[in-house]
Order: structure tokens, then C-alpha cells, then sequence
């Protein structure tokens, strides 16, 4: 156990101060990591709103370092995951001299198989493409020399290439300790690391997945700990309403078919008409892919079980896919003993036979879910979400484990009732810690005057006519945030034809044109480019300095109300006599708008405009909820005054 008092750590001329050139004493950050370890020793829920600079990342693994306890560090995305274990926590053991054991842990998707690996190898169908042959020849060198497994360190192999489907498993296909590789085994070796561990880095689509086993009652993915810290918290609620569902896909169930006659015929030919059977499982999914064609002409594509059109016909492919599988799921068992790959083919199939039967099968007392099918261009995906999640999330929760949540966009204003609401948090203790940056002297919200409406036809074109002349105007990089990818389309489209007509070169990104890293390095680099982006932008983005100078957000991010999750979780509001604008759709949009904005101003010398277009911000009653929510920024309406601030700032 270390000496070493919290106080001490954050002195200026403590550990902090004499390992990092940069290091400033907050007192921010030194009452969070003083509400941190309280939560700890008492092993309670604390949920802290940290504003943008305070230093939470500190603020949480000081104490988490300092009591001598088990901790998980889960977070939103894999990048911070990454930046966590291979950057902050070194750093910062070695600025406190600690010798304590911490291991990164991640989803077995993300690890080489080497059982799936070799047969992968060895299969001369396999490769669906060209590229894929030095791509294998890659992995199969990674898998040689690597001590993780994680494909996240091969770097010259995507992680969103295809391939990795074909080397890594599944809960369903893993051998276990059939696996003649067993004692290689990448996940193995990564759960051993993590018992072993005082600090294990996870995310949260881990946690829910180790949660929803709990849940089953079918063992678990996690070690045991003593403290859970959820660091970009705002993001628990929508992973947990994903995770603690599920879906099935036409692919995985074309991909199943073709795996299980692969593994008849090859080690149990002639004990089941293999070819026969997996033609009529492909045949089933296909042809309701086909019956479901009519959700195309519907908003999102997608369709809730109670809406879906010709119900009746879906329900009766949805019966004969269902009896597809129980045919080859009999043959499959009969078999599954004689060879591994039997056995991992009947577990994938069984998988899909049990999430299928849910999709179609009523609710259970207690546990109502919502339906949903959804059409892509090739295939169909059913999905089941939890209408609630409170219950499952907190029901789980070991005695005497500490939890603490962690953001920079948790509450409405100080309110933090709608996301302890989503979790189920009523006794959380919830407070707030301002950020130390001087916002009314570093940045100005300008809402411009006399834009039509979001839904008015002519919205997108007035404004970009009103976003332009600041564009023009500014030194550095723009962002645009946008709430639909059609907008993101004609919006980066006008201003790239605008600045051509002008004769300018600059740089004009738009999100889909290339991945989104490299769109984010290109913007970082450049230094004076345009980016016009959706959904994925409006978080996870640190670009500080002049390469941000302008963030212009189109409309307020109000979320779709075709979402069927949000759909059914609106009625169940009104149905109990709630207001669900107020309950649900204005908190959300506020936490969504406030992580946007939170892309502006990343240091103490960042200064910029923030443009929103959507004067409802302004004009209706709600809107001041929205904006008071905001850091408290300048405020304006008028061109002229936010072109000066630009003039003077750039």
C-alpha cells in the first residue's frame, strides 16, 4: 500500500508538479479526487460532472492508485481504452513511483484465435478477396510474435476489416478447453492478466456483455473488484440498453448455414443430408429478407414488431427459419461430440436458435423489451432492447462495490435525475465541478437571427448562407456537427463549391469519404480545413489550438422519434402520465448539445465561435434550459459582433 497522502499528490510542488512540466494545481480536480476516494472507503455511487480541463482522468486513478483495492476503469470507446493503459496510467505510476499491476481487457472480437486462424489458413475459400491474402500473411506473423493478441496493435490490418471475422470467436464457436491451441489462447492469457491485476482497463460494452451473463445466470467475463469507475459515463445508458438486448442478422445466419456444412461434410459425412439442411436455413433467411421488403419504404428502414408490414407473412418465415434451424440444430447435436468444429457450429446455431425464439416470444413478467426489424441494402437484422435498464443495471451490483460516474455532460444544469433515472441510481450523491476555463472571455455562442426553422425546406441552404461569411473569416479549422447524414452531404457540398468559385484550396473533410481517425489526423494537421461531420463527431474529438476555431452545429440534436427504443419509451412515459418532452427528449438533447459544444474549447488558451443555427435554442421557452446548460460562453445574435470576435481571436 502506498504512503502517499491525496493531498500531497496534487501540491505544487508535489509528484505531479515534478514529473509534468505542465502540471497546474486545480482545485477542481482535488475535490474530485477527495469525493473519489471518499466514495471509495465508503463504497458507495457518486456521479461527477467534470467540466471540460478539469483533469478527471487523474482526478479518478490518484485515489483509485492510493486505496489499496481492486479497480475497473471502464470507458466509452476502445481509443480511450488504448490511451489509458498505454499512455495515462504509466505515466502516472511512474510520477507516483507505484509498482501496481494493471492489465487492458477487451472483448474476445478483439483477439486473435489461433484455432480460427488455422483453419483459416488452411482453407482455400476462405479469402473472400485479393486484399485479403497479405492481410492473413500479417495477422499470421502478429499471432507469431504478439504477447496480447489485440488487433488493435496491427496496425496495418484495419480493425474493421473483414477478415478479422474469419480469425477471431465467438462466445458461441470458442472450443474452450477442446481448443488444441488452448494453452496460446490470447483471451485466456488476457483474463488471467486481469485477475492477477490491482487495475484492469475495460470498456463498457464488456461490462454490459459480463453483465447480461450475469444476468442468464451463465458465469462471468470480469474479475471481481472493488471499485467500478465508469469514465465517459454519459454514454452507460445507451451501451447498456444495446448490450443487455440483443439481434440476429441474415448474415450470421447465412454465415452459420456455411460453417455447419463445412464442418458436416468434412468430419461427419453422410450422417445428415449436410448440404440439404444448410440450403434450407440459407433458403428461409433469404426469403424473409425478401417477405420484409416492404420495411424499405419505411422511415430508418426499420420497422417495430407491431407495425411491421403483412405481419402475417414475416410470421410465418420467421416460423419456417425458426424450423430450419431446429432441424440442423438435431443434426448438429447428434454429432457435436465428434469433432470440435461439430461442436462449435451446433453452440453458433444454438445461439441464434435461443436470440431468434426471444425475438418472437413474449415478454416474461418484468422484463418487457422492444421489437424492432431493420433492412440494410443486403440484409435484415431483428433486434430486442430492454424498454428499461435501471433494474438489470443495478441488480447486478455486487455488495460493498464502489461506483463512480464520471463526465463532462451528466446533468441538466446541475440536474442529474435523468441519467440516475436511466441506471437506476436514486441514491447516487451527484456534483459538479466547473471547468477552469474563462469561457466568457475565450468563446462566444452566436445564435443568428431570422434562419427559417429546422424543418423549413430552404433551412440547410439559409444556413450555410449565414455560416459562410465566418468561414471565410476565420484563420483556422472548422467543424460543422450535423444531426442527419443528408445534411452532412449538402452541407459540406455548398461549401466546397462556394470556397471553389472563390478560387480557394481549402481543404474541405466530409465524414464517410474516408475513416474517421484519418479524417480527424487530416483536420489536426491541416490546421485551416473544414470538417462536416454527424453523429460519431459530436464526442471523442480533441483537437485544441487554432485547428478548431469554429464549431457550427445545424440543428439541436433532438433524437429521432422514429427510434423505436425511444418510441416505445415515450409512450410508456405518457401511458404513466409523464411528460416525455420534458422527461426525456429535452435532458437528452441537452446532454448531446453540451457534448458538441464541449468540442470548442479544449485548453486555457483556446478561444472560438460557437454557431448554433437552430433559433429555437433562443426563441422557444425550453431553449433556455438548453443553452444555460452550455458553458457560459458570450452570447450573441448578431453577424457583425461574431465576426469581430473571429477577427480578434484568430
Amino acid at each position: 500500500m502506498s504512503t502517499l497522502a491525496l493531498a500531497d499528490v496534487f501540491l505544487p510542488d508535489g509528484p505531479l508538479a515534478e514529473a509534468f512540466a505542465s502540471y497546474q494545481p486545480r482545485d477542481s480536480q482535488f475535490a474530485l479526487a477527495q469525493a473519489v476516494m471518499q466514495t471509495i472507503h465508503e463504497r458507495g455511487t457518486l456521479v461527477a460532472e467534470a467540466g471540460t480541463g478539469t483533469g478527471k482522468t487523474w482526478a479518478y486513478l490518484v485515489p483509485a492508485f492510493l486505496a489499496d483495492v481492486k479497480v475497473l476503469v471502464s470507458t466509452g470507446t476502445r481509443t480511450l481504452q488504448d490511451q489509458l493503459f498505454h499512455r495515462d496510467i504509466p505515466e502516472l505510476k511512474a510520477a507516483l513511483a507505484l509498482s501496481l499491476k494493471v492489465a487492458l481487457l477487451k472483448g474476445r472480437s478483439n483477439y486473435v484465435c489461433h484455432y480460427y486462424l488455422d483453419r483459416t489458413l488452411h482453407d482455400d475459400r476462405a479469402l473472400t478477396s485479393r486484399t485479403q491474402i497479405p492481410q492473413l500473411r500479417a495477422i499470421e506473423r502478429f499471432a507469431q510474435l504478439s504477447d496480447s493478441g489485440d488487433k488493435a496493435e496491427l496496425a496495418e490490418v484495419p480493425e474493421t476489416a473483414e477478415l478479422w471475422n474469419r480469425v477471431t470467436s465467438t462466445r458461441e464457436n470458442c472450443l474452450g478447453q477442446e481448443c488444441p491451441f488452448v494453452k496460446d489462447c490470447f483471451v485466456l492469457k488476457a483474463r488471467r492478466r486481469a485477475q492477477d491485476a490491482d487495475i484492469v482497463v475495460i470498456n463498457h460494452a464488456l461490462y454490459m456483455a459480463d453483465l447480461a451473463l450475469r444476468e442468464a445466470g451463465a458465469g462471468e467475463l470480469l474479475p471481481e473488484s472493488d471499485v467500478v469507475v465508469f469514465d465517459e459515463a454519459h454514454q452507460v445508458p445507451e451501451v447498456a440498453t444495446r448490450f443487455l438486448g440483443d439481434s440476429v442478422s441474415s448474415w450470421q445466419l447465412l454465415e452459420a448455414a456455411q460453417g455447419a456444412r463445412g464442418a458436416g461434410n468434412a468430419h461427419a459425412p453422410g450422417t445428415a443430408p449436410w448440404d440439404a439442411l444448410t440450403q434450407g436455413l440459407e433458403t428461409a433467411t433469404r426469403e424473409l429478407r425478401l417477405q420484409a421488403a416492404g420495411v424499405e419504404r419505411l422511415p430508418g428502414r426499420r420497422a417495430t414488431r407491431d407495425r411491421l408490414p403483412d405481419a402475417p407473412a414475416i410470421e410465418d418465415r420467421l416460423d419456417t427459419l425458426i424450423a430450419s434451424i431446429d432441424s440442423l440444430l438435431d443434426a448438429l447435436g447428434s454429432v457435436a461430440e465428434a469433432h470440435p468444429d461439430l461442436n462449435a457450429a451446433a453452440q453458433t446455431v444454438l445461439g441464434l436458435h435461443e436470440r431468434l425464439s426471444a425475438w418472437c416470444a413474449p415478454d416474461e413478467e418484468g422484463a418487457e423489451a422492444v421489437r424492432w426489424l431493420e433492412l440494410s441494402q443486403k440484409h435484415l437484422r431483428l433486434h430486442r432492447a430492454p424498454l428499461r435498464v435501471a433494474s438489470m443495471f443495478t441488480g447486478q451490483r455486487p455488495d460493498e462495490q464502489a461506483w463512480i460516474f464520471t463526465s463532462a455532460t451528466l446533468s441538466l444544469k446541475g440536474d442529474f435525475s435523468h441519467f440516475q433515472q436511466q441506471l437506476g441510481l436514486d441514491d447516487a450523491a451527484g456534483q459538479c465541478w466547473e471547468s477552469p476555463f474563462d469561457y466568457a472571455r475565450q468563446a462566444l455562442l452566436y445564435v443568428p437571427e431570422n434562419l427559417p426553422l429546422p424543418s423549413h425546406p430552404g433551412f440547410t441552404d439559409a444556413f450555410v448562407e449565414v455560416l459562410y461569411p465566418l468561414v471565410r473569416q476565420v484563420q483556422g479549422g472548422v467543424m460543422v456537427l450535423c444531426t442527419t447524414l443528408r445534411a452532412v452531404e449538402r452541407i459540406a457540398g455548398q461549401l466546397a463549391d462556394r470556397l471553389a468559385q472563390e478560387g480557394s484550396e481549402r481543404l474541405v473533410l466530409q465524414q464517410g469519404e474516408q475513416a474517421r481517425g484519418v479524417l480527424l489526423e487530416q483536420f489536426r494537421q491541416n490546421g485551416q480545413a473544414i470538417l462536416v461531420g454527424s453523429a460519431s463527431f459530436w464526442e471523442g474529438v480533441d483537437v485544441p489550438g487554432q485547428a478548431l476555431s469554429l464549431l457550427a452545429i445545424d440543428k439541436l440534436p433532438f433524437a429521432p422519434p422514429d427510434d423505436p427504443v425511444l418510441e416505445a419509451r415515450l409512450n410508456r412515459c405518457r401511458q404513466e402520465g409523464g411528460n416525455p418532452f420534458m422527461l426525456h427528449q429535452l435532458p437528452a438533447a441537452a446532454i448531446a448539445l453540451k457534448q458538441g459544444a464541449g468540442r470548442l474549447i479544449r485548453s486555457e488558451t483556446d478561444t472560438g465561435v460557437l454557431m448554433v443555427g437552430d433559433t429555437r435554442l433562443v426563441d422557444k421557452p425550453y431553449g433556455k434550459l438548453l443553452w444555460r446548460g452550455l458553458p457560459p460562453f458570450s452570447r450573441t445574435r448578431e453577424a457583425d459582433t461574431a465576426l469581430a470576435f473571429v477577427a480578434r481571436t484568430s
